[in-house]
Order: C-alpha cells, then structure tokens, then sequence
C-alpha cells in the first residue's frame, strides 16, 4: 500500500512540476475531465503541457520501470544470485544494437527507434530461450555464461557502430539512447509497450508459487509439482521481454531492476506474491523520480534519466551490500 501511495504521489509530482508549473489540483481537474466531471479554472495550456507532454512522459517511465523491477527480481530468482538484473542475458545489448542501427541507418523516427530496439530484444530472447533449452537442467548456468560472452561481443557491435557514426546529430543520438532517456515519449511510445508489460508481468505474477517453490531447490520443486525445466525457460522468456520492451522506449537504464527487488527482498522477504508487485511499484515509482530529478536538473547541466538512475541506484546498492553482510555476520 505504501508503495502505491508513493507511485501515486511521484506520478502527481512529474506531471506538476516543469517549466510550466500546474497545481496538483489542476492535474487532478484534468485527469476528471476525461470522466465527465467539471474541471474548473483549468487553462488550455495547462492541459496541453499535462495531455500531450508530461503525462506520457510519466505513463512510459511507469511501464518501463515496472517492467524493469519485475524482470530483475525474477533474473535474481532463476540465477539464485542477487546481483542479477535484466541485462545479464544480453536482451539490453541487443536492444542496444537494433536502436544503434536504426540511427544509424537514418530510421530513427517516433516508433522506428523502439521498434527496431523491441525486434533487436526479440531476437536475443529466441537466442537465449535456445540457449536455455540446449542446457536442459544446467541452462541458468549455461545461460549465465552465454549472457557474459553476448553482451561483450554485442558491446563490440555498437563500439563498431559508433565508431563509425554518419554524422554529429546520429554519434549524439547513440550516446543518448546508450545512457537511457524518456525525453519527448509519446503516447505512440506507451501504446507500444503498454501491451506488452502488462501482459508480462501478469503472466509472471501467475507463478510467484512456483518461484517460491524454487528457492528451496530443485528436488523440492519437482516433489511439489513443478515441471523445473519448463518453468525456468518460461520465466526467463517473460522476463527478457519485460526487460526488452522497457528498454525500447527508454534506452539502456540501469540499477532499476537490480536495486528495486533488493530493496523489497530485504525489506520485505523473498516470497513472489509480495516481491513481484512490490517490484513493480518500487522500479516504477524509482524511474519516475528518476525522471523527473533529470528533467528538472540546471538548464547548463545535461542529464539523462539512465545517469540519474546510476547516481541514485549505486551508492544506494553499495549501502544495502555492506549492510547485507554486516547483518550476515
């Protein structure tokens, strides 16, 4: 409940404050609108700057993080590490390298971008669900090591890429998207992942039992009915779409999923009927805040959301590290 109350007041938050200040009043005045109740003293600006800038804006940062938050805590599950987070498959990566040769190529339009990032996703997970597959009961681990060697030969990829940029304008796009950002997000962007997230992390939800079931090991699982191998190949699939789909419209963000199941997991325990929506809401309400400090910074001072989100997330995860072993001992 907490964390709803927090989302909510985060989500107010962004969409009140910019260049253009509007009251929280207002906001609500022009959300009820749409509901058929009168919203008084509300300018046609100001729902300009709410319907078409801000409130988009927030939706895709919502969508993306939650995605971000579910998908890490279910990686942290399946590789029984908590280190773990959505890139470690190398779904980021070749996301990465689809948005990279969208630029590149001239095709970075509204949805040519994350569209190519989501295809670049799509292609990794087909390649890691095979992966997962050829390993049989040894396919986290052999995933593990295969997500290592893809992300650095996928990291190679977009070095070249770079390297080799047509122009100023594209080489400043790339290193935009490569650090993550939610700048001029339509709502073209959230109807392109609004499907998708909330199909996964419904999905995923429906078998926080079996992850509960697989924290006590493999042999227990299976004398609890659950079919190991299937489960884990499922689950890794949700999960890199998640982790896909939040990161064609937002770019390469990190430490979301990573401190968000974290900071639920220690706060809370390690069952899946709590950790995964309180993921959810504590990845979407970190990226909007994230947001929002980026959005707001100094007008000399340029910051993306993704830089932001590792200002914030590192020294935090660094803390719950050596906090973690201190109560360890």
């Amino acid at each position: 409940m907490g964390l709803a109350v927090l989302l909510v007041a985060a989500g107010t938050a962004a969409v009140s404050l910019g260049p253009v200040p509007i009251a929280p009043g207002d906001v609500a005045g022009i959300l009820a609108a749409h509901l058929g109740l009168p919203a008084d003293g509300v300018t046609a600006q100001d729902v300009l700057v709410v319907e078409q800038l801000r409130l988009p804006r927030v939706l895709v940062a919502v969508l993306a993080g939650a995605a971000l938050g579910v998908a890490g805590a279910v990686m942290q599950a399946l590789f029984g590490n908590p280190l773990a987070e959505p890139g470690v498959t190398g779904v980021s990566s070749g996301a990465a390298v689809g948005a990279v040769l969208a630029i590149v190529s001239g095709a970075a339009g509204t949805l040519a971008l994350p569209a190519a990032a989501f295809a670049g996703a799509l292609v990794m997970v087909a390649v890691i669900y095979a992966i997962g597959a050829s390993g049989r009961d040894r396919g986290m681990a052999t995933v593990l090591l295969a997500g290592i060697a893809l992300n650095a030969l996928l990291g190679a990829v977009v070095s070249v890429l770079v390297a080799n940029a047509p122009d100023e304008q594209s080489l400043r796009g790339i290193v935009f998207w490569l650090q993550g950002d939610l700048d001029a997000r339509t709502w073209e962007h959230v109807r392109l992942v609004a499907v998708p997230v909330l199909a996964g992390v419904a999905a995923t939800l429906a078998f926080s039992r079996d992850l509960n079931v697989l924290l006590l090991g493999d042999d227990a699982a299976r004398t609890g009915g659950v079919d190991v191998t299937r489960t884990r190949h499922v689950l890794l699939v949700l999960a890199s779409l998640l982790a896909g789909a939040a990161v064609s419209v937002s770019g390469v963000i990190g430490f979301v999923g990573l401190v968000a199941p974290h900071v639920v997991r220690l706060a809370a325990g390690p069952d899946h009927r709590l950790l995964l929506p309180a993921s959810a809401l504590l990845g979407a309400a970190f990226l909007v805040l994230a947001d929002t400090a980026a959005r707001m910074s100094p007008v000399q001072v340029a910051l993306q959301t993704g830089v932001v989100t590792a200002f914030a997330g590192a020294p935090v995860f660094l803390l719950l590290v050596l906090w973690s072993r201190r109560s360890a001992r």
